[in-house]
């Protein structure tokens, strides 16, 4: 694997390459191509690598709308780091460093468009970034997420960040999951103060909001559903890295 040209397009240069090749090594080339147990494929794929990416990529991402946006409310800061470590903006910065031309994957997943799948994309984003991390440390990562972000983040601003109820769409989507049913439980209080419980329900799972108007208990809802949901994909990265 030519690992020089992403390199290039990376604008980082790896003191151990080694670290690069993993996070470009899908599961399921792993699979085909490793001694067949266990361990050796955990130690060859890039799953890991997607877990801790993630966590370094929140870290990254929440530290720079801080420092940007320091008079902007937690819930404004919580839309836009939703929408920044998104698959579908982790998809959209992979696609621009051509990323998909360099993944090691499996013939099955070659076959079905692999390299194109925005799933796939995002997920190696994230292993890329781990790379960096496990390569030089935090703060060599924190400057190549800012470099490469650079055009998501003018793109994000508190006034133009999704909702919840578009990321909570967007993260089932890319689940593969249809989108969620919103419906109302119940109201509570005189009617100039009134309270509404709405309910989120999806294929795997349920959350409940509440607000001033069902627009906002929706969003409550959705609110609840995506904590929920990434902290279901946290224990799957546990347990899949046996920790």
């Amino acid at each position: 694997m030519k690992l020089s040209k992403l390199e290039g397009l990376l604008g980082y240069t790896f003191q151990d390459p080694a670290l690069l090749e993993r996070a470009l090594t899908h599961r399921s080339w792993a699979y085909e191509n490793a001694a067949a147990n266990d361990e050796t494929i955990q130690a060859t794929e890039n799953e890991t690598f997607e877990f801790v990416g993630d966590s370094v990529l929140g870290l990254a991402i929440a530290e720079q709308l801080f420092q940007k946006y320091p008079t902007a409310s937690e819930g404004e800061l919580t839309l836009m780091k939703h929408r920044l470590v998104s698959t579908s903006t982790l998809a959209d910065v992979a696609e621009v460093l051509t990323i998909g031309e360099f993944i090691r994957i499996g013939r099955g997943e070659e076959k079905t468009g692999g390299r194109q799948k925005r799933a796939i994309l995002a997920n190696t984003m994230e292993a890329v970034i781990a790379a960096v991390f496990f390569d030089t440390g935090y703060i060599a990562a924190r400057s190549f997420i800012a470099r490469v972000f650079a055009d998501e983040f003018k793109r994000t601003t508190p006034e133009g960040s999704a909702d919840y109820k578009s990321l909570l769409q967007e993260m089932l989507q890319s689940k593969q999951l249809s989108g969620p049913a919103y419906s109302l439980l119940r109201s509570e209080g005189m009617p100039h103060e009134r309270t509404f419980y709405v309910e989120a329900a999806w294929e795997t799972g349920r959350a409940e909001g509440n607000g001033s108007s069902i627009k906002s208990a929706e969003m409550m809802a959705a609110s609840e559903a995506l904590k929920a949901l990434t902290e279901e994909n946290t224990e799957s990265a546990k347990r899949r890295s046996g920790s």
